[in-house]
């Protein structure tokens, strides 16, 4: 038989279906003992309803229906069969001339299934992508404008069949220079337009509107919800034509049914719009641009309604020209989380700047949540990394491990220890050392985009990995180049990294982020350190030092001011602190002077009096430096200064000369 043919059980089961019936349903498989509304090609809620009728009254029926695959038109013949079953048969009329009332059959179907649809729709392009399959179809239209009213001008919505440069001509028109909208929505009855002639009649004001639009017919349905006019919904034609009365009927309930649903839709676009930007502003709006880091980062939000996440990144630049990269996720969808992942993002950038090791920032952090409530929990990586040594400390709290991609094109994910997630962990946190060669890649992710029904987070940290082998083998990635290069080329690789995992930007279950740092270590020639005694010596012996090494820097012009600075900080040493004590120069967009000391004694500026001979130091270097502050170490602390070179414009490559312009 050419035609489909199957019968099915009392309980709609598949008991005998021929060749035609199984390409129809499209299995690609025997169907026989599959429930038929399980079948993905029958999934049609009109052939349920007709085959439980024709069950019910034990009577044979027949109907017309579209196909959701192929969207032929098929006759169906159902009949009753011994046991409560069904011989169900499919006729392909897609190319016969259509019997008499056979479209409004098909019609009435469209019309119930865009009630299905518009029911589903949440955004207002969901409202708009309905209409465009259930209602252009049937009626033979061939274009689509959904405007919405908004303060007195209407507003494209969406639009199927129409040039950009039309719907710019339209797009923010004020609702008194369309008429034809105007009559529909005063009127609250739809205006039927047969002609580009009938058009310029009733509307001699829009002839210039009618001459650039490419239809010839309208339907201009008011969209009216809870008594106010929500805007309008166009159904145009490519060639004019009349509308039967039962046409006129049908097109009139469907703008009922798109008011409701456009109503409901832009509601949901309004709470959509102010949950992203909540979050939107709760993100770093740009990553800053540090000496030893590049870095690119992207967020993809998943979920509908105001289900935003608590995914965040960050990136910290701390004394020493060190970095603090940060990556976390607050478990669970909603303002709530979005506000928790504000906060822990603004602790972590306070806690960060008193140069906390990762495992004790994570302990702080970890505090700080269970004070939030029982149930609130979060994952997090905090990495630090040192251009002078190129070690990366970082510590994993029940969050994913980092990805080092070295510059010989390897990749790899370092296996340690993972801590449970904040709020539910006992510190210590375990700290976790990374030595990283000369020009690495770093690439910190959420389980977001390595994790979904589809693979487990090992699956995916071991596609990320591949992807990351594949994207930079034969690239230059580690050459030394401008930073705008560097960040487009990481731009470059997020988009990958990214389009791979989540292709077509598909939604995911949980949101995602991507964080990928290109790290720089500070060349050897470009750092200058030495012991000093502790005693009052150590300041003349510290000057002569910072004069030779600026000297051999090119720096001659900075040696006054280095030298004040140096002195006032060892002489607080040696008369507050205990040794031993240690002085560091560095070179990079900034010169930054360093003395370290044993003690933990914490340096602050005083008030002195004007007869006072002494508590003005801390004063003085606030003055003489850009910036100035203290990091506690271990074993002792770290006092810092840092001028900048030639109005901070300056960066000293590696190998490079500094000239000061000064």
């Amino acid at each position: 038989m050419s035609d489909g043919f199957l019968t099915v059980d009392g309980d709609w089961r598949i008991t005998f279906a021929n060749d035609a019936a199984e390409r129809l349903l499209g299995k690609g498989r025997s169907v026989v003992g599959t429930v038929l509304w399980e079948v993905a090609g029958s999934r049609l809620s009109s052939l349920e309803t007709q085959c439980r009728r024709t069950r019910a009254e034990g009577r044979p029926t027949g109907f017309h229906l579209r196909w959701p695959v192929g969207r032929r038109l098929y006759h169906v013949r159902l009949a009753p069969a011994p046991g409560d079953g069904l011989a169900v048969s499919f006729a392909d009329v897609t190319d016969e001339s259509p019997p008499e009332g056979l479209m409004a059959d098909v019609r009435t179907d469209r019309m119930s299934e865009l009630t299905l649809a518009l029911a589903e729709a949440v955004a207002s392009a969901d409202v708009v992508r309905a209409v465009a399959e259930h209602v252009l179809p049937p009626f033979g239209a061939a274009g689509l404008i959904v405007e919405s009213l908004e303060e007195g001008y209407l507003r494209v919505v969406g639009s199927v069949g129409y040039t950009q440069d039309f719907l710019r001509r339209v797009d923010g028109l004020p609702l008194a220079a369309n008429s034809a909208v105007t009559d529909a929505l005063r009127t609250r009855i739809p205006r039927f337009i047969e002609s580009p002639a009938d058009f310029v009649s009733l509307y001699p004001e829009l002839d210039a509107v009618v001459m650039a639009s490419p239809k010839q017919a309208w339907v201009f349905l008011p969209l009216i919800a809870s008594g106010r006019a929500a805007g309008c919904c166009v159904v145009s034609f490519s060639r004019p034509r009349s509308f039967s009365e039962d046409e006129r009927t049908l097109l009139t309930a469907v703008s009922g049914l798109v008011a409701q649903a456009l109503e409901r839709a832009r509601l949901y676009d309004l709470e959509h719009a102010r949950a992203r930007a909540l979050q939107r502003g709760l993100l770093p709006t740009a990553l800053p641009s540090a000496a030893a880091v590049s870095a690119v980062a992207r967020y993809l939000p998943a979920g509908r309604g105001d289900a935003v996440g608590g995914d965040w990144y960050d990136l910290i630049q701390l004394s020493g020209d060190r970095v603090a990269l940060v990556v976390g996720d607050v478990m669970g969808h909603g303002i709530t989380e979005a506000a928790t992942m504000g906060r822990l993002r603004t602790a972590v950038r306070t806690l960060a700047d008193l140069d906390m090791e990762s495992d004790e920032l994570l302990g702080r952090l970890n505090e700080l949540i269970r004070d939030l409530g029982p149930d609130v929990f979060a994952t997090c990586l905090y990495a630090v990394f040192d251009p002078v040594t190129r070690v990366c400390s970082y510590t994993l709290a029940g969050h994913p491990p980092p990805v080092v991609v070295h510059p010989d094109g390897t990749v790899h994910c370092p296996v340690g220890t993972v801590d449970p997630p904040l709020g539910a962990a006992e510190p210590p946190f375990t700290l976790h050392d990374l030595h990283l060669p000369e020009q690495s890649l770093l690439v910190l992710c959420t389980d977001g985009l390595v994790e979904s029904a589809a693979r487990d987070i090992d699956q995916g940290l071991a596609q990320l990995q591949q992807i990351l082998a594949s994207a930079v083998a034969g690239a230059s990635y580690f050459s030394t180049p401008q930073n705008d290069d560097d960040t487009c080329r990481l731009d470059q690789l997020c988009d990958t990294v990214v389009s791979t995992l989540l292709p077509n930007g598909e939604q995911t279950n949980d949101d995602a982020a991507l964080l990928i740092a290109h790290t720089r270590g500070t060349p050897a020639d470009h750092v200058a350190s030495c012991s000093l005694p502790e005693d009052p010596r150590a300041a003349g012996q510290a000057r002569d030092y910072v004069r030779e090494q600026l000297t051999a820097w090119g720096l001659d012009d900075l040696t006054l001011t280095t030298e004040l600075l140096v002195s006032e900080l060892i002489s607080n040493v040696v008369r507050h602190a205990t040794g031993p004590l240690r002085l560091r120069l560095l070179l990079s967009r900034s010169l930054i002077c360093e003395v370290y000391d044993g003690s933990h004694t914490t340096p602050r500026i005083r008030r002195a009096g004007y007869a006072d001979e002494g508590g003005r130091g801390l004063q003085l270097v606030a003055a003489l430096s850009q910036r100035w502050g203290t990091r506690y170490l271990r074993d002792g602390k770290c006092i810092w200064v840092e001028q900048d070179l030639v109005d901070g414009e300056k960066y000293v490559q590696p190998g490079e000369k500094c000239v000061s312009a000064w």
